[in-house]
């Protein structure tokens, strides 16, 4: 059975008419290319995805199986795109796209999933099930049926130009604020946050909640560039948010307007790169999504901060002491960073030239459990037992490292995980890797040793 659908939802789902909902199979049915068509009749229910999942892991109930959910989705093109489904419905799995199918795709796909994709990285035939979840998504989006409070977070960037609708005389305070930090920090009375510098080589993004809730984070990536000389800014108008909650609300049309945010501000402060702060799905979305959705390549590179970082230290334009980072170190591996973004190696150097001692996750990398934070989980209050709950198998990975610190590069892993470290009692310390970093850099020439700057 399928868990209960959030009231205003429900309502929503009551009112659709025929029209709503053919228009919405429609959607689904363009969202899919010819591959992923051919997926909806491919699976063998093998079982494999099950334990693939931290959902079923966490809970070992039918509908957290990864092919339980995808025969949901399945149910309706067979029933209205095969021809076995429309003579034989019965025999091939055939259902109608009703109200009661609808209910299943909500809880299958915005209700028991985070897109992680770890199930589709060991199904025996390959098929990309976040692929099809997300095209399913499309479908309940055109129909209005996605999350009240995941809709309002990409309406907030859509009309603040950021997803916390901070305002702008709001954001740059913090900047100069957190400036005047930096230069007490560093002792540096030249240190800058730098905001609108035109022709920087560097246009650095954050993630709203850097400003609103972890100020020292945005502090630590900007002594990182000091430390560097590097050249770069910030933009203080819409351009400085790399989020885009279009990537888990799958309206296709809308996450290409936030992303347009980018290459407007790219465009106006003339920078050379685009480089995105540590945020899985940020990083995904800019550099993998985004030139689909504006259906065009970018007239400029972006990249992760995290490759800078591992340029700077292996470039000797940072010298470090692991000293100051003494207690062992975890890595977390961000879902749409690693699994589904291909950045697996700058983060894992940079900690073992900055930490004294650097302990691998088992699984890690692309095997990575997700903590289940993702897929626009942490911003759907509707299911946040489950998201706790079907964070169990990373809270278990952590613990079985004997790690203090847990590192991850992202800032909705960072509030997931702070979260499993109160609910499962972990007590370790979440940092992000330019925190770890920062506290590492020592004074002076540009190669390794030297006086920790902290006690």
């Amino acid at each position: 059975m399928t868990g209960p659908t959030p009231t205003s939802l429900e309502s929503r789902i009551a009112a659709l008419s025929d029209a709503d909902l053919a228009r919405g199979f429609e959607a689904f049915r363009s969202k899919l290319s010819a591959a992923e068509a051919a997926y909806l009749g491919a699976c063998v229910h093998c079982g494999l995805c099950a334990e693939s999942c931290h959902y079923f892991k966490a809970s070992p109930e039918l509908e957290n199986v990864p092919a339980r959910k995808l025969d949901h989705v399945a149910a309706a093109f067979r029933r209205h795109a095969t021809a076995a489904g429309r003579l034989l419905p019965g025999l091939v799995g055939a259902r109608n796209f009703d109200r009661d199918l609808v209910r299943a795709w909500v809880d299958a796909v915005f209700g028991r999933c985070s897109l992680c994709g770890r199930c589709s990285l060991n199904c025996t035939v390959g098929i990309a099930l976040p692929r099809v979840f997300r095209a399913a998504r499309a479908a309940l989006a055109s129909m209005g049926l996605v999350p009240d409070d995941l809709q309002a977070t990409v309406d907030n960037s859509l009309v603040h130009g950021n997803n916390m609708a901070i305002a702008r005389t709001d954001w740059v305070e913090t900047v100069q604020w957190l400036e005047e930090e930096l230069q007490a920090e560093t002792g540096d009375p030249q240190a800058r946050i730098p905001l609108d510098k035109k022709g920087a080589k560097v246009l650095f993004t954050v993630n709203p909640r850097e400003p609103k809730f972890f100020p020292l984070s945005l502090q630590a990536s900007a002594k990182v560039f000091w430390a560097a000389k590097e050249d770069w800014t910030l933009s203080s108008d819409p351009g400085w948010d790399l989020t885009n909650y279009g990537l888990f609300s799958c309206d296709d049309e809308k996450a290409g307007r936030i992303t347009q945010n980018l290459v407007d501000a790219m465009e106006r402060l003339g920078c050379e790169t685009l480089v995105i702060g540590e945020c899985g799905h940020g990083y995904g979305a800019a550099r993998w999504e985004g030139p689909e959705w504006l259906r065009g390549a970018f007239p400029f590179p972006v990249r992760s901060v995290l490759e800078l970082m591992d340029e700077y230290l292996a470039t000797g334009r940072i010298a470090v002491d692991p000293s100051c980072n003494p207690k062992p170190v975890t890595l977390h591996d961000p879902c749409n960073l690693v699994r589904h973004g291909g950045v697996t190696e700058p983060q894992r150097r940079v900690l073992r030239r900055a930490a004294r001692s650097f302990v691998e996750m088992s699984p890690s990398r692309e095997e990575s459990y997700c903590c289940s934070g993702g897929g626009g989980q942490l911003s759907m209050s509707a299911y946040k037992e489950r998201r706790i709950a079907s964070g169990e198998p990373k809270a278990r990975q952590i613990r079985e490292t004997g790690a203090s610190v847990v590192v991850a590069p992202c800032h909705n892993c960072i509030d997931q995980l702070m979260e499993l470290n109160k609910e499962y009692k972990l007590g370790v310390q979440i940092r992000t890797v330019a925190e770890v970093l920062a506290d590492a850099i020592v004074p002076g020439p540009r190669e390794e040793g030297g006086a920790c700057p902290r006690p």
